[in-house]
């Protein structure tokens, strides 16, 4: 029980720091509060829950069955520290997930990156942690590509160049190149042209090749392809880089007990992920502890930049987008 306390101690130090960020308020759902500033919900203390069975889930996916499988071993350690049955709830939306929640009917989850926001805001969600390793969590930058012998040397260089972005939905590719430039004085579509590729390895190939001066892509495609030989890294330069995007969050409902709080989030500061587990997650072999307000100021910048609103009207525009896509 020590180490546990030791582990949340960790976590709320972290959260507590987060409030040398200012400028940026909760903007959480009225039946949640934020006293200490740190843009989640606070903890209940009076009628909080303490349920007999803990409900957890994943994001959703095309094929639930398999992280199902995946987090069995994580559900069977849960249960060793809390003392309580776990179950998974499969949930078929992004937005379902968010309900369930903030229904009462999930106590622990995995949100996607994007709909963090959405959990926190209106689910009273805490997330507490990401998949990562012992230096630091799993992720990915926003990086801009040009040619080694090319004259742009920096982000100003691109006026008036022909820059690839990806596609108009991509958020890497296109949403945070549009919500983060122009804060270095660059605006796409008025300071260069901007032409979308498709893809980002086409961006990049494209950049190689000069059909392109530039492009922002995905730091993990451009690895990956300099890794497996498809690029040769010395005829690029990385001319820019963001702060790391952050994968999908992991926490739980700010409606539980505080005692069973600090258990559950011993459990994930503890866990090390079993070779399955990080087969499934590309070699992350722990949750590493991250706080909203800090590690998501990216994704929120980018959301408010592109005109998402954490609220229920931005939920239901979330809802009717996944009801679309799943028809097509």
């Amino acid at each position: 029980m020590k180490r546990l306390t030791v582990f949340l101690a960790l976590v709320f130090m972290l959260a507590l720091s987060a409030t040398a960020f200012a400028g940026e308020v909760a903007v959480l759902d009225e039946m949640y509060t934020d006293k200490d500033g740190d843009m989640v919900a606070d903890f209940a203390t009076d009628n909080c829950k303490d349920p007999s069975t803990l409900v957890f889930t994943y994001t959703p996916v095309e094929d639930p069955a398999v992280y199902k499988d995946a987090f069995a071993d994580f559900q069977e350690y849960l249960s060793n520290v809390t003392g309580k049955r776990v179950i998974y709830y499969t949930v078929q939306s992004n937005a379902a997930e968010v309900e369930a929640m903030r229904s009462g009917k999930l106590h622990i989850a995995g949100f996607s990156t994007g709909p963090t926001g959405f959990a926190v805001n209106l689910a009273g969600y805490v997330p507490i942690a990401v998949k990562g390793y012992p230096d630091g969590f799993q992720g990915y930058n926003l990086v801009v590509v040009t040619k080694k012998d090319s004259p742009i040397k920096e982000m100003k260089d691109l006026k008036g160049k022909k820059v690839a972005h990806t596609s108009a939905s991509s958020n890497s590719g296109n949403l945070a190149p549009r919500a983060l430039f122009p804060e270095l004085g660059l605006v796409p579509d008025q300071d260069y042209t901007v032409v979308y590729s498709g893809k980002h390895d086409q961006s990049i190939l494209g950049v190689v090749h000069g059909d392109y001066d530039a492009a922002p892509v995905a730091s993990d495609v451009y690895d990956r392809m300099i890794e497996a030989g498809r690029v040769d890294k010395d005829a690029l330069r990385v001319i820019w880089r963001s702060p790391k995007f952050p994968t999908s969050s992991f926490g739980i409902s700010s409606q539980l007990c505080p005692e069973l709080a600090q258990k559950i989030i011993g459990a994930f500061m503890t866990y090390r992920f079993p070779k399955s587990m990080q087969d499934s997650f590309k070699g992350a072999d722990r949750f590493y502890p991250i706080t909203y307000k800090v590690d998501w100021k990216v994704i929120r910048d980018i959301a408010d930049a592109t005109g998402t609103s954490y609220n229920k009207a931005g939920l239901e525009a979330m809802a009717a987008k996944e009801a679309a896509k799943k028809k097509k």
